[in-house]
């Protein structure tokens, strides 16, 4: 069973073909600028047939289209749905629901998957949304204080997202601290951050809300923000919600606060240059993760393994020493020489530390692709028993 994963941005995508009898990588890619100026293709359809055309034919990892099993996506969320399932319309038309609430996520996942299917009609598409890692915790984690009826009738709760990755860090620990039952919190900390409180591989809460602009404050998306302050400023100026929407979701988070970059080496290069706001941007983003941390121990009770996932959280030393200042009394003991040297799947706590610290190398493609595995299996059991049935 081959399975195709692509992985898409706003203007780009990467993916990676994966051989899933032994997990084997057969290609993978980059497609960048998508639409825009500098970048040679015009849009997804264009992209998505270089894709193919690299990945299909004499030669290269698949002699002919249909030795490819599925595409698995790793969506991000839709109205009323969770989970690994096929992508239909109606899938795409919940996802399209929740456009206004993940506008850098969901238009250009639609457009992919409509392109793929365009491009590729006899292979299936499935879906893994983001908050399947998230659908069993704990109902007082996901509520928010608000009107009954926001809830029941127009599904207003706290989520979850980063499922994938905070799934493959969670199977990482186990394997890597070597036994179950381990109390764990997972740091996906990238252009957008969450962390995840983990007890015995089940998320039981999370630094999400409803949608990735809540938390902890992303590249440059807000974060966390009392909802006042907004309906102030929103009444204050007369902005509308779709402009309040571009300026919480395109202009705030770091690069919001620093007015330089949100991006972390920018800022901790601008930091060490004596850039105030810079400084204060890295503050506040460790401040945060550092507030959800404290919170997941407390609720967790204790902690055996901290793993640190996403661009920021493998390559910044910097961040996770900031991160982890302090906390010998709670058993989490950091080596300096450890944290500065490491590389993927690399524990940088030391080893009196009664909690194990690892740096982790994420890999969401492996994650989706064995759900679609698992969707393309059940759905194959099903026709099975159907026809043993008739």
């Amino acid at each position: 069973m081959k399975i195709l994963v692509p992985n898409i941005g706003s203007t780009s995508f990467k993916y990676r073909l994966i051989d899933m009898d032994g997990e084997a990588v057969l290609g993978e890619g980059k497609i960048e600028r998508i639409g825009r100026p500098g970048g040679d293709c015009p849009d997804y359809p264009a992209a998505i047939r270089r894709c193919l055309d690299a990945l299909v034919g004499p030669g290269k990892p698949l002699a002919a289209l249909d030795e490819l099993s599925a595409v698995g996506f790793k969506a991000v969320h839709a109205h009323g749905l969770t989970g690994a399932v096929p992508v239909t319309p109606e899938v795409l038309a919940a996802m399209e629901e929740y456009a206004f609430l993940l506008p850098a996520h969901n238009p250009p996942y639609v457009a992919a998957m409509k392109a793929f299917a365009a491009a590729a009609p006899t292979v299936p598409s499935v879906a893994l949304f983001e908050t399947a890692f998230f659908t069993d915790m704990p109902e007082a984690a996901s509520i928010y204080a608000v009107p009954w009826s926001w809830r029941e009738e127009d599904g207003v709760r706290r989520f979850g997202f980063h499922g994938a990755s905070h799934r493959y860090a969670s199977d990482q620990a186990r394997r890597l601290v070597g036994r179950d039952g381990l109390a764990h919190i997972s740091c996906h900390l990238g252009g957008s951050s969450s962390l995840a409180a983990v007890k015995d591989g089940r998320a039981v809460d999370t630094s999400f809300g409803m949608t990735p602009q809540s938390g902890i404050p992303q590249n440059n998306r807000v974060g966390d923000v009392d909802v006042f302050a907004v309906l102030y400023l929103m009444k204050k100026h007369g902005l509308g919600p779709d402009e309040m929407a571009r300026t919480l979701a395109q202009e705030s988070g770091l690069a919001g606060i620093s007015g330089l970059s949100g991006d972390v080496r920018d800022l901790e290069a601008a930091a060490a240059r004596g850039h105030e706001r810079a400084r204060l941007a890295l503050e506040a983003y460790v401040y945060a993760v550092r507030r959800f941390l404290g919170a997941f121990l407390i609720e967790l009770g204790k902690v055996d393994v901290i793993t640190f996932s996403g661009g920021i959280g493998e390559h910044s030393a910097w961040v996770r020493r900031r991160v982890l200042r302090g906390l010998e009394p709670f058993g989490i003991i950091l080596d300096d020489r450890r944290n500065e040297a490491a590389e993927k799947n690399t524990r940088i706590s030391a080893e009196s530390s009664p909690a194990q610290v690892w740096v982790v190398e994420t890999n969401e493609e492996i994650v989706v692709a064995r759900a679609a595995a698992d969707v393309l299996k059940r759905i194959q059991a099903e026709k099975s028993a159907g026809r043993a049935a008739s």
